[in-house]
């Protein structure tokens, strides 16, 4: 194994207009909010509705030509008499839709192009809390993300971070043409919290599905979220002897609240069926959720629901059943949570969660043999207080893992 000396990062650029003439036959519109295929044409000086309606309904392609998205670009190529001969669909850096013109339409093709792949190890300590100290460690928004994701079953990041703590991330790069287009998957992580070692790293099966594992091959996804949210902070917590902010008296307070703002996403804490949705007294807005027959999560001061939640549909775990409000008895916008084991309330930020499912015992060998280069990279060396951050090598199998 040897070091990766990785591209340099091409600076951004200014901003293009919505329409930037590149070379003498080539226009670029980029789409607008509420943008039509016509009114895209249009733009670019074709006013032409039989032209407009062959390529969004009558070409191979069509659905994804008519589906278009803000901020996305078309590439507009015209010959020298000013006719059009073909259009692009640039969906991202690596992905496009081609549509060349001929005499009965357009014949249209899907391209992808396979970037560059580098490896990268960084690491860092908590300082403040981890989103301010992972930027910090040179981690983009997305990584942290996704970190807290991997993590976000064995550590509360709202409560159980201490200074202190430490953090390592191996993870991929992804280049085109020398050009840096951003960080692609984590191969393995190392979370230092309170003493404790919780090391995750990426494995594929054979079927090619990518999930997180201990080095051991235990699950990182547990069968419930420890929190139903992605950004918030606990405003109440649960105490069955607490004082009721608005009626005055004592009244249990059966789980946590998460102060967020109004229209939050809320996922479902685990896998389950809608027991209820609808008004619920006090708690407003509200849902249930049964996790088979030993669990149970509710949902309360909802602002909305989901489309699709109603009672006795299927929910998976991560779906987005509602968005954060301040109906019923609440002092202002905010998710009231509760967690429940055989029928019995619990702690949803101290309650035990039950393992996922492990690595299946025929894919546990080629697990290890697939995973432990990638290990190797990521190293005890790293979780070390003094650790420096330093170029990582890249693992034979890291392409596979």
């Amino acid at each position: 194994m040897r070091p990766i000396a990785l591209p340099p990062v091409a600076a951004a650029g200014p901003t293009e207009s919505p329409m930037v003439r590149q070379a003498s036959n080539v226009r670029v519109i980029e789409v607008r909010d509420g943008d039509s295929m016509a009114r895209v044409f249009r733009r670019v000086g074709i006013d032409d509705p039989a032209l407009v309606h062959q390529l969004a309904y009558a070409s191979r392609h069509a659905r994804q030509f008519r589906n278009i998205s803000p901020g996305k670009q078309f590439h507009f190529h015209f010959d020298e008499h000013d006719a059009l001969e073909r259009v692009v669909y640039q969906v991202s850096a690596l992905e496009s839709y081609r549509a060349v013109r001929h005499a009965g339409g357009f014949a249209t093709s899907h391209l992808r192009q396979q970037p560059a792949i580098h490896t990268n190890l960084k690491s860092g300590s908590i300082q403040n809390n981890f989103y301010l100290d992972g930027l910090r460690a040179g981690l983009s928004d997305k990584l942290i993300m996704e970190l807290t994701e991997i993590f976000g079953w064995d550590i509360d990041f709202a409560l159980e971070i201490r200074k202190g703590d430490r953090f390592t991330v191996l993870y991929e790069e992804q280049y085109l043409e020398g050009e840096w287009l951003g960080s692609g998957n984590i191969l393995a992580a190392a979370f230092v919290n309170r003493g404790r070692i919780i090391r995750a790293v990426r494995y594929v099966d054979r079927a090619g599905r990518a999930a997180y594992y201990t080095p051991d091959g235990t699950s990182m996804r547990k069968a419930f979220l420890r929190t139903p949210l992605d950004v918030f902070r606990i405003s109440s917590h649960f105490n069955l002897r607490r004082k009721h902010p608005i009626l005055n008296r004592i009244r249990a307070h059966k789980g946590t609240d998460y102060a967020a703002p109004t229209g939050t996403p809320v996922k479902a804490a685990g896998d389950g069926k809608v027991l209820f949705a609808g008004h619920n007294g006090g708690y407003g807005k509200m849902i249930k959720l049964a996790h088979g027959q030993m669990y149970e999560t509710r949902y309360a001061h909802l602002s909305r629901y989901a489309r699709g939640i109603r009672k006795g549909s299927s929910v998976r775990q991560g779906q987005v059943i509602g968005y954060v409000g301040s109906t019923g008895l609440s002092t202002g916008p905010h998710l009231h949570y509760e967690f429940y084991v055989n029928g019995q309330v619990r702690n949803p930020v101290t309650v035990k969660l039950p393992n996922g499912k492990p690595i299946a015992r025929a894919e546990l060998q080629r697990f290890h043999e697939l995973t432990k280069p990638v290990l190797a990279v990521l190293g005890n060396h790293a979780l070390h207080p003094n650790y420096v951050n330093r170029a990582a090598k890249k693992p034979t199998s890291a392409s596979d893992s």
